[in-house]
């Protein structure tokens, strides 16, 4: 790798695309080490499981009683996301199939702009794994006290439960990919279960006039769809899980973008379904103050109070599983970075197929931030921090459509059929306006801290930038 090498032509071909300095054709898969019979591939139903799970955390189960004081217009904003998550996943599809490498967002982005673009998009995807992971446990053990109430008799026992959730998922990951996998895989079932159960049985007690008025607030149309959408807009973050994880992928260039809108797919039918489900179950004045719309779903479409235990279950098996996801990506795109000099080298140390550094680093931050939300941390740090993310996550997909556009404007080496690149280009920009959406979305607040924790990456990226010439200088 040498810093010096001339810029390399960057066309529609794949070929054409390596970015300054790389060492290897981003668009030829990546080598997977022989790391023992503890690492495998991932075939298309575990990676579109990978995508499912990730995108379907616990935020479900409340996602009804959320947008439910602005009436059924809320399942029209749904619809709007929906279609701009589809975009986003098909445009993870075709940079895949271009750029089918481990890395997602950040091989996209360094590609197309260059180290600087592509280390943004590796450290806001970062800080966004480790925090939301953080979130994630600590909202499952809201669900664990449902099953087991002395979890939350002391502040210790809920900040011990909520690092064992964080944990097994780790060691899950660092037995290695086969593992991940299999626990992913599972987890996928056992919480679709009951999901289904009220997304699809829940149509056949169906009531119409528990759905209350389709604008619930003196809103216009477009003001309630706008108010609506920003709770439901990130529902979708995920969807370049099958992409980042993309060279532990079976055949990425084609299974990463079927993964992709498959789990999108997937994801989407189960939000939209259950939530008209929930709609047509509970009551809108009941469910406009409902802590547990599923919950009360359950109860309503088989009577007594055993749905709380059920939902509880599904929620916590929910969270584990996007936990299990989620940190095997935390570690995947430090590891693209580590490999390309742009992070410290140990996090490129690989083991049965996992970025151990990575995984280790990832689980430490989050159990810190665990461990300061439960002992020392003042009221409202760590919303402050959770909304963050919600900003840091869209850089990545930002830069990604980005780039895909870059790709589609600039392609010399072979003719493309102009109504393909047509059609391509206008995925790119919906992706991007989705994208941007996003930001918007996440408010004025996460965007000016989210900016503050984008920048002081800067400084890290300077530091290895620096080694990386120096490096490359004295070879």
């Amino acid at each position: 790798m040498t810093s010096t090498a001339a810029p390399a032509t960057r066309g529609d071909a794949p070929q054409d695309t390596a970015p300054r300095g790389a060492t290897a054709d981003p668009a030829t898969p990546e080598p997977h080490p022989q790391d023992g019979r503890h690492a495998r591939r991932f075939g298309l139903p575990v990676a579109t499981c990978l995508v499912m799970g990730n995108i379907i955390g616990g935020g479900i189960f409340l996602l009804p009683a959320s947008v439910a004081p602005f009436g059924t217009i809320s399942l029209v904003a749904f619809a709007v996301l929906t279609l701009g998550a589809i975009a986003l996943a098909l445009v993870f599809g075709r940079l895949a199939r271009r750029h089918p490498r481990t890395g997602g967002p950040y091989v996209y982005a360094r590609a197309a702009f260059g180290d600087f673009a592509g280390f943004l998009a590796a450290w806001s995807y970062w800080i966004t794994a480790w925090v939301s992971n953080a979130a994630l446990a600590v909202a499952a053990v809201g669900y664990l006290t449902v099953l087991f109430p002395a979890v939350g008799d002391h502040t210790w026992s809920m900040c011990l439960a909520a690092l064992a959730v964080q944990w097994l998922p780790a060691l899950a990951n660092l037995a290695g990919t086969r593992y991940v996998g299999a626990v992913q895989l599972v987890a996928t079932v056992l919480k679709f279960a009951p999901l289904l159960l009220v997304a699809v049985g829940g149509l056949f007690f169906f009531d119409p006039a528990n759905l209350g008025p389709f604008r619930a607030t003196d809103q216009s149309a477009a003001g309630a769809v706008s108010a609506s959408a920003a709770i439901l807009l990130f529902s979708y973050l995920g969807v370049e899980s099958a992409a980042v994880s993309a060279g532990e992928v079976r055949d990425p260039a084609r299974n990463v973008g079927r993964a992709t809108i498959l789990g999108t797919a997937g994801a989407a039918t189960v939000y939209l379904l259950g939530t008209l489900s929930v709609f047509g179950l509970v009551a809108h004045d009941t469910l406009v103050t409902s802590q547990a719309p599923f919950t009360d779903a359950v109860n309503a479409m088989f009577g007594g109070t055993w749905g709380g235990t059920l939902v509880a279950c599904a929620a916590v098996v929910s969270m584990i599983g996007a936990l299990n996801g989620w940190t095997l990506l935390s570690a995947q795109t430090p590891y693209a970075a580590a490999k390309d000099g742009l992070f410290p080298k140990v996090f490129a140390k690989r083991r049965r197929g996992v970025p151990v550094v990575g995984v280790l680093v990832t689980v430490t931050l989050a159990s810190a931030l665990t461990v300061y939300n439960h002992t020392a941390g003042p009221e409202g740090v760590f919303e402050v921090l959770v909304l963050v993310t919600t900003f840091t996550a869209t850089v990545p997909y930002l830069l990604s459509a980005a780039a895909q556009i870059y790709f589609l404007l600039s392609g010399r080496s072979e003719r493309v059929h102009r109504g393909r690149l047509v059609r391509d280009t206008a995925l790119a920009g919906l992706a991007f306006g989705f994208s941007l959406w996003l930001v918007a979305g996440s408010g004025y607040a996460a965007v000016y801290q989210g900016v503050l924790f984008l920048f002081a990456g800067v400084l890290v990226y300077a530091a290895m930038a620096a080694r990386k010439r120096r490096t490359a200088s004295e070879r």
